[in-house]
């Protein structure tokens, strides 16, 4: 059961990003996860995180209580905040959907992750030269 470290509802857990090689410039952190969620699970206990636009969360627990939530993307971590409390984990490529992660918290706790489904990666548009005629 993962919480936030100040001690949020107990079993509320947060994110996972794999090891993906990604040009930095093709990708804005938490893009591919927005109006997406993420099973996360802690000491057995799973939990899913809905990321919404505009940076709020709703994290689903097993009974089925809504905790509400917002979070961030940015300087190499995916941070969650409830209460008052913050939890933040590494956070340097993109989620794959289907792929399990596990990572540790800036309060040391260690997770499981699996992102339900992604938005696809936008690509960068070729800078087009004018033609010379």
């Amino acid at each position: 059961m993962l919480s936030l470290c100040n001690g949020l509802a107990a079993g509320i857990g947060i994110l996972i990003v794999p090891q993906v090689a990604v040009a930095q410039s093709a990708w804005t952190p938490g893009a591919e996860i927005v109006g997406q969620s993420v099973q996360v699970q802690t000491a057995g206990v799973t939990n899913t995180v809905y990321f919404d636009a505009g940076g709020t969360a709703r994290i689903i627990t097993p009974a089925g209580n809504v905790v509400p939530a917002t979070w961030s993307a940015g300087n190499q971590q995916l941070c969650l905040m409830s209460g008052g409390a913050q939890e933040c984990w590494p956070y340097q490529s993109p989620f794959q959907a289907g792929q399990q992660m596990t990572l540790t918290s800036s309060c040391q706790a260690t997770s499981s992750w699996v992102a339900n489904g992604t938005n696809p990666m936008q690509q960068a548009e070729p800078v087009s030269q004018p033609e010379r005629g």
